[in-house]
């Protein structure tokens, strides 16, 4: 859907390769950083743990969220992604309408089904029933968010007369993005969400993906301009593209698993020049996305600076869909 105005936000270093580990000054510094500079929203990772032989340190995601939401006052806070069936849905409501409740309603719920087997089997949630825990889940967070009381019993849940105050700032509630690469998740959308979180995608994967989720809206009998979509793309500027390309996959090679069976890819990234990542960033807007989170090389504040100052400006005007 051409003529929507693209949003940019950046991704938060909660976790890290180790040995090293996340800092909460230096999250908090950094999100304090981006809002200045004027970005929209800024984005946790979740995992309750990741890693053995290659262990990955955490913050918890919505711990960190809750600090955020006290240090800014502008950016839009949100998860991207929240491993929903490892959580109890009941108290995952409460903690989140907590979060937009100190946030003065800027939470953004992104959620996904999980992939890390052994992060289920520590938390004691079975991995093969991943996906119904995720849509029961996702049911009772809306349900406590939107309905006066909740009742009845939903598989191992009873509610009688449950009441959960206060409510979200946000009404009827926070926006609801899912992740996930599949039809299967791209039905949970049509019927459950308000759009899509993707992971590492390039302008010709996003564009298929996004005219596939459309067809499956309009199968489902809801508007495909209903939904919005959320883009977290890594990002190097430096001053050759060469320089910016190995900066980049050697962040990506530290930090992340790319799913090989996927459509996302190390080849999403911009890197290059200020002039080579808008017109890469210009392919993606073009593609139709609209809320582009960046994912900075190592989290450097210069790169912060460099595209806030040198990079977005090249894009000032366009809007999805839009050619440049």
């Amino acid at each position: 859907m051409a003529g929507r105005e693209v949003q940019y936000g950046v991704a938060l270093e909660n976790f890290t390769p180790y040995p090293a580990e996340p800092s909460i000054d230096g999250i908090m510094d950094y999100a304090a950083r981006a809002e200045a500079l004027g970005f929209h929203s800024a984005w946790v990772w979740d995992h309750i743990l990741l890693g053995t032989r290659r262990p990955f340190p955490f913050l918890e995601a919505l711990s960190t969220l809750a600090a955020l939401a006290v240090r800014t006052s502008r950016l839009r806070l949100g998860t991207g992604v929240c491993v929903l069936p490892l959580r109890n849905p009941v108290v995952l409501a409460k903690v989140l309408a907590s979060v937009d409740h100190l946030s003065k309603g800027r939470l953004i719920l992104g959620v996904a089904a999980g992939w890390y087997t052994r992060e289920f089997e520590a938390c004691g949630v079975p991995f093969t029933e991943r996906g119904k825990i995720f849509v029961r889940n996702l049911d009772i967070v809306k349900r406590f968010w939107t309905e006066p009381q909740v009742e009845g019993a939903i598989d191992g849940f009873t509610f009688n007369g449950a009441v959960m105050l206060p409510r979200p700032v946000q009404r009827p509630r926070p926006p609801i993005f899912l992740g996930g690469y599949v039809d299967t998740v791209f039905k949970r959308i049509v019927r459950h969400g308000d759009g899509w979180l993707t992971y590492f995608y390039t302008p010709d994967s996003f564009r298929k993906a996004w005219a596939r989720l459309h067809d499956l809206a309009r199968e489902g009998g809801r508007d495909p301009a209903e939904l919005r979509n959320v883009s977290q793309l890594p990002i190097c500027v430096a001053r050759t593209f060469e320089e910016a390309d190995r900066g980049i996959r050697d962040f990506i090679g530290r930090y992340f698993d790319v799913a090989p069976w996927s459509e996302s890819t190390p080849d999403s990234a911009i890197r290059g020049t200020p002039d080579q990542c808008a017109e890469q960033l210009a392919r993606h807007i073009q593609a139709g996305v609209e809320h582009i989170v960046f994912v900075p090389a190592d989290y450097r504040t210069s790169q912060l600076e460099l595209i806030a100052r040198e990079v977005i400006p090249r894009l000032r005007g366009m809007a999805t869909g839009a050619t440049a």
